[in-house]
This record gives C-alpha cells, structure tokens and sequence, in this order.
C-alpha cells in the first residue's frame, strides 16, 4: 500500500502506525498496528478518533492487510468488524461498506488498495474545501469558540471545524479561540489546545459550563463545531456538550455552524431520532486516567449515564459547512444535504 502520513495516521512500508491520542499532550506515542483487532480496540478506547480519522484508519488496515495477501473474503469479514467499532460515526460505515462492495464485485483485492488509498486522499481535499467554504464565515477579529477536537488529530488533513478556524487564522484574521475543555475525556483541553499550540492560534481553555457567561458578556462571536452524524433533516449528533451550546447561541444570537465533510451525511437517517448513541464505559465518569493511573472522585458504585454524543435540531443551526458548500437552512428543506450532488453553496 502507497506510503502515506498525517498527523495521526501514517502507512510505511505497507505497516500502519496511529498516534495514541490518549497520551496527548504529554507524550507523543506512536501505536503499530499489526492485525485488524488492533485498529479496532484502539477506535473504541479513544487512541484514534475524530469520525473521518477512524474511517481513515480502518481504511488504511484493509488496504495493508490486502497488500500482505488477506484474501477477499477475510477482508469483507474484517471490514464487517471495523464498520461495527463505533456506532454513531456514519464515515467508518460508508468506508466500509464501499471498500466491502469493491471486493465483492472485483472479486480480487488490488482494486480495494487503491481505493483504500483514495478515500484516504479524498478526505485530505475535503478538510480544504471545507476551509474554504466556511473562513469566510469568520469576521476579522472574531471569538471563536469550539468544542471537542476536530482538528489534523481528527481528520487527513486540516481539519472540519478546526480547519475553518485555522484557515482564518492563516489569512490574518487575528481570531481568538476558545477551547471547551469537552468533558469527560477532555478532547478540547488535551488535543485542541496541543493543535492550537502547534499552529500558533490564540486560544484559551474554558471548562464547558463556562460558555454561557462569555456569551452573555458579549465575548463569543461565533460557535463552530464538528460532526459524528447529519441526518437528512439536518439535525446532527456530536460530541456531548453540543447541544447546549446550540442553544445557548440562540438564545444569545450568535452564530452556529457545524462543520463536517458530506460523508457525514447520512442520507437513510430521516431525523436526529434515528441516531444510535453511543453509551461509554462508566469510569469514564466517575474518574479519570492519569499518568499516574486511574483516579476515582465519585463512590465506586456511583450508577452513571455517559452518552458519547448528543443531537442538536437543525433549527438551531446557522449553517452547515461541507466540503459541497455552506448551506442554509432554507437548502435543507430543498433536500441539499442528500441530492446526488450535494448541492451548491448558498453563501454566507
């Protein structure tokens, strides 16, 4: 399989290697990947991450395990596997299922190589179409603020909603960031700060039930957040912590986008309704891992609800930027987001 590196995801010599986005900050390790149940133990514990990542990463595996002679009927078995790792994130499932029907009606695996390697590169030139849709979005000066992390870490290339900040940032728009800290795995304090550090974007970190308040003082300018699912209606799930600051903007009338690539779009999900939500392990609330280990702050026997995601109603978007254009909520109900070409933008 052709040669290929990201921030997080790099294939050398037909061996995949992911950065174990769990150690972040602090430590920089890279993960071998040497069998499927590698790729797919590592999607559900969080070390890759970001819908179009994990895609990426599953893709990847397929195509190195077809390279070092998997058979086709091994590799629709392991792709049935990945496609089940995380629930919610429709890109793993509409990268499966395509690199699946290229192996059934080739019926070789040369051809799910290149594909692997394709949709790889596709997501790269969707995290720029992405950015040049939605930078002009950002005004000169803007408070932008954002949750979770949907930056280089999540994605091939830039970024979705991360990549819009940064390409403002890039053309001298001189944007602040805040960063919601995205409890209760901290993807904003841990990954989004250690990207804004790298790039030189001025940010800073808040703890999510801050959010209101900078608002109400008149210190957010514009909410810009990523995807896991958009359903047809234009609702969409994403990490938990969503929701509220969806309302929060409307009520405080700022704007609110969510950035994702068009794959994300998942046009047999009717409604917001018919997204599965992902319920996490427990410990995840009741304490943390550590450096140090795991530390527990809550009774070991506390009964906890962890939600991996939440579903903001499209009325409470201002936009949506794909990789096809921004979109209003108007071209939503002329069926933007599922025609066959996804539409043109609608502007600004």
């Amino acid at each position: 399989m052709k040669d290929f590196e990201s921030t997080s995801l790099r294939v050398r010599g037909g061996q995949l290697s992911l950065l174990d986005q769990t150690r972040l900050p602090h430590d920089e390790i890279w993960l071998e990947c040497r069998s499927v149940a590698d790729v797919i133990d590592h999607i559900r514990a969080l070390r890759v991450r970001g819908a179009p990542q994990i895609a990426n990463a599953a893709a990847a595996m397929l195509g190195c395990r077809a390279a070092a002679g998997d058979e086709a009927a091994t590799l629709v078995r392991a792709a049935a596997a990945l496609r089940d790792a995380r629930p919610t994130a429709v890109n793993l499932m509409h990268a499966m299922d395509a690199l699946t029907d290229t192996l059934q009606h080739a019926g070789h695996t040369a051809e799910l190589i290149d594909q692997a390697v394709a949709l790889i590169e596709a997501d790269r030139a969707c995290c720029d179409a992405i950015a040049a849709h939605g930078e002009p979005l950002i005004a000169p000066g803007d408070h932008v603020l954002t949750h979770c992390n949907t930056g280089s870490l999540a994605t091939a290339g830039v970024g979705t909603a991360m990549g819009v900040i940064r390409r403002a940032h890039e053309t001298g728009k001189q944007i602040r960031v805040w960063v919601d800290e995205t409890r209760p795995l901290l993807q904003g304090g841990r990954l989004t700060a250690w990207e804004c550090g790298k790039l030189g974007i001025p940010y800073r970190l808040i703890a999510d039930n801050m959010a209101g308040s900078l608002m109400a003082s008149g210190e957010v300018d514009v909410v810009i957040v990523g995807a896991d699912r958009i359903a047809a209606n234009g609702d969409f799930a994403n990490k938990v912590g969503t929701y509220p600051l969806a309302v929060l903007a409307r009520y405080h009338d700022i704007p609110f986008y969510v950035a994702a690539p068009r794959t994300t779009v998942d046009p047999a999900c009717a409604s917001g309704a018919d997204i599965p939500i992902e319920q996490r392990d427990a410990d995840e609330i009741r304490g943390a891992v550590t450096r140090d280990g795991f530390r527990r702050w809550s009774p070991a026997d506390a009964a906890v609800h962890n939600p991996a995601f939440d579903v903001t109603p499209a009325h409470l978007v201002t936009g949506w930027i794909l990789d096809s254009g921004a979109f209003r909520l108007d071209d939503i109900g002329q069926s933007a987001l599922t025609a066959p070409d996804r539409g043109t933008a609608s502007g600004g």
